[in-house]
């Protein structure tokens, strides 16, 4: 079960507060370390989370998020900084207050990178929004020794310390994830399973790479080269779900997910998602989830239910 990061870039922050940064969508993973200071970590409807010297995250699915020296201050875009380019693969930030004293900065390293799973790429859709190293350190205690370098490469501008920043940031990324992998994913352990076996993981990558298509028992059979009875046998007992549910309950998250981000109709979110009626979709959405769509929107998104 190969898991690797390809395209790491990364920055190198030195900020004086107050300070705040809007991080755009982005197609891949981001990743943030804290080395000297505090900052708060914003995503949409989650509370704040402090990050204090020390503390790494991974927003894995690229979510839009801030990252702020208070959680009311004003943000800028992250585009609209100056970057000093180091190296091909890493830059320098530095927007601070000449004033003031230097041990009052914040310093933050910030990545980009994508989660190459290769069969495994499925799972990313059940990666929770952001996803802690503080977590794992009673787990994985190793970690400690990664951070506190990444600390000291952080305030030292030592020969090659962008490089070794660079390595070590992969590193604590590519351990929080499979950190996550080997707590169950959040419960997922079926999917794991399947992932483990070539011919579901083909099935696997083709639902979630597709799901609004018209899949049917005998198209997915046809991926894995077996009978439609077969087929149901080996996903069922391998996934713990048979092949329809799990499409439609995969369906269902990802409505979920932007009924609570999206100002969408249902009625276009149903067609997106590959539903031949509203009616069809909300009796699905409120047989996964417990309540209808619309209700689902009222009560967690900031959208109005005009939507509906």
């Amino acid at each position: 079960m190969g898991m690797r990061l390809q395209g790491a870039r990364y920055w190198r922050l030195r900020l004086s507060p107050p300070f705040g940064i809007q991080f755009d969508e982005f197609s891949g993973a981001r990743f943030h370390f804290v080395g000297q200071g505090q900052a708060y970590l914003l995503l949409p409807n989650l509370e704040p989370r402090l990050m204090q010297a020390g503390d790494a995250v991974l927003v894995p699915r690229g979510h839009p998020h801030k990252v702020l020296s208070a959680p009311r201050v004003p943000s800028r875009s992250f585009e609209s900084f100056t970057p000093e380019p180091v190296c091909e693969v890493f830059c320098e930030i530095r927007d601070c207050d000449p004033s003031v004293c230097r041990t009052t900065d914040c310093t933050i390293l910030t990545g980009t990178m994508e989660l190459d799973m290769a069969t495994m790429h499925p799972l990313v859709s059940f990666m929770p929004e952001v996803m802690s190293v503080g977590a794992l350190l009673s787990r994985q205690p190793e970690m400690r020794t990664i951070l506190a370098a990444m600390e000291r490469e952080m305030s030292e501008d030592r020969a090659g310390s962008v490089g070794v920043l660079a390595r070590l940031a992969d590193v604590i990324a590519a351990l929080i994830v499979r950190g996550w992998i080997e707590c169950g994913c959040d419960n997922t352990t079926g999917v794991i399973a399947a992932l483990q076996d070539p011919g579901l993981a083909r099935v696997l990558v083709a639902i979630h790479s597709d799901p609004s298509r018209d899949w049917d028992v005998p198209s997915m059979a046809a991926l894995l080269g077996a009978s439609r009875s077969a087929f149901s046998e080996r996903f069922t007992k391998t996934v713990g779900l048979s092949p329809l549910r799990y499409l439609t309950e995969l369906r269902m998250g990802i409505a979920a997910k932007r009924l609570e981000s999206e100002h969408i109709p249902v009625a276009q979110l149903a067609h997106q998602l590959g539903y031949g009626s509203q009616a069809a979709f909300n009796r699905a959405f409120k047989r996964v989830i417990g309540v209808p769509p619309a209700s689902y929107r009222k009560t967690n998104s900031p959208f109005s239910s005009k939507s509906a």
